[in-house]
């Protein structure tokens, strides 16, 4: 069987592809990855066969020149506020949000790879298209030539919850004032290529998903959902010396994600501080932190101990607690090894829906970004070392990942899906 990988050029969401990409390959299918430019040295990084198609994006130049958009300030409109609680908005301002998506960043990230994408897989034929959840252009690329596909989030499917939520409001709307800007574009994307729009383009044919059963969001149900273990993967990495001697003391570590950071210059939190409120206790620090970032610290208490780069999934399961800004990847790590964390979410995404969620069931605390200081860090940090609560729930979460599906058995359940297009 033949497979694409597509995923737009951001090493984060092409990550979290890297382990079914792996297990396909490892089942004898021939895989190839199909992404901008700008990826290919990622890609090539994890031996797997890399295909550049079109041309690279400007997303991120985009973003830090438009401060209403910015992922750090206001967050992603729409995605940012699902499930935080608040209350219901206008329709014109829920209309003027998807826009906003669709046309800065969605539009942006596919437009300059559609037609090459299609092309190739009109060439190369495969069987299946697995797409990450904002490459659209791979649901297209599939259809246009025939092949079976499916959507991988990174995390829980924010994004099925937020499309229908938003088709319900329109729904409700009178005639003139229903709009629907991913389909209007989406649509007429697919159609030069013979394509006609479907909900399909959107979801896929059925949806990969990584978060546990308790860490889901409400979505459809009618929308196919495909479990499978998270497995951590941080690209190549080198584990030191030091990590392979078991901690003194109890070990905190911090991590506050790299993509976003790398992006727009800065961190969600004020890492001096955390520090700080770390400096009394008695724990062993590792933060991971870019050398630009460390010139910025001035003194750095005792007991901590700062890299540039260690592999998370190498780590975490030495550490008793972990400090993180709330990524997917970053508490999926810290869970799949049973530490409780103290996330300070970055409102960038769905932080604080899954900060939220991690917390609810005990295996995690929540400290606001604009709420950090040393007292309430040396507060959080004390309480999950001291409250085996946490260390339970954080347990309880692992084991539920445990039991879930592998990346192989995830194979072998796309080859049958792909063999019955």
């Amino acid at each position: 069987m033949r497979v694409v990988v597509a995923s737009l050029a951001e090493k984060t969401n092409f990550l979290s592809l890297v382990p079914v990409a792996w297990a396909l390959r490892a089942a004898g299918h021939e895989v190839r990855v199909a992404s901008q430019p700008a990826l290919g040295s990622v890609v090539r990084h994890t031996g797997l066969p890399f295909v550049p198609v079109g041309r690279d994006h400007g997303f991120w130049r985009h973003l830090t020149a438009r401060s209403s958009f910015d992922g750090l300030r206001g967050g992603v409109p729409l995605f940012s506020a699902f499930g935080s609680g608040r209350g219901q908005r206008p329709w014109a301002e829920e209309l003027e949000d998807y826009k906003q998506v669709v046309t800065w960043w969605w539009r942006m990230v596919n437009d300059p790879m559609v037609d090459d994408l299609v092309a190739f897989c009109r060439e190369w034929r495969p069987d299946l298209v697995v797409w990450e959840p904002i490459t659209f252009s791979g649901a297209i690329a599939a259809q246009a030539c025939g092949a079976a596909h499916v959507r991988h989030p990174w995390g829980a499917d924010v994004f099925g919850a937020v499309r229908a939520r938003f088709l319900a409001r329109m729904a409700e709307q009178p005639g003139a004032e229903r709009e629907d800007p991913l389909a209007d574009w989406l649509g007429a994307r697919a159609a030069r290529y013979g394509v006609e729009f479907s909900e399909t383009l959107v979801h896929g044919q059925a949806t990969v998903e990584q978060v546990p059963a308790s860490l889901r969001v409400d979505t459809p149900s009618h929308l196919d959902y495909l479990p499978m273990r998270y497995v951590p993967y941080n690209g190549r990495a080198v584990v030191p010396g030091w990590l392979r001697t078991p901690p003194g003391r109890p070990r905190v570590g911090l991590s506050l994600g790299s993509s976003t950071a790398a992006w727009l210059g800065r961190f969600g939190v004020d890492v001096p501080m955390v520090l700080e409120g770390l400096a009394d206790l008695d724990v062993e620090v590792v933060a991971t932190l870019p050398a630009h970032e460390q010139a910025k610290l001035g003194a750095v208490p005792a007991n901590a101990r700062l890299t540039e780069y260690v592999p998370l999934h190498a780590l975490a399961p030495t550490c008793a607690a972990m400090i993180t800004h709330g990524g997917t990847g970053t508490v999926l790590t810290g869970l799949a090894h049973g530490a409780p964390q103290l996330v300070s979410p970055r409102p960038t995404f769905d932080e604080s829906l899954l900060a939220s969620s991690v917390a609810g069931l005990g295996a995690a605390r929540v400290l606001a970004p604009e709420r950090v200081t040393p007292e309430a860090v040396a507060a959080g940090v004390r309480a999950l070392l001291d409250d085996p609560r946490h260390t339970r729930a954080a347990d309880a979460l692992r084991e539920e990942m445990a039991a879930m599906p592998s990346p192989t058995d995830l194979a072998h359940t796309l080859t049958g899906l792909a063999h019955r297009r």
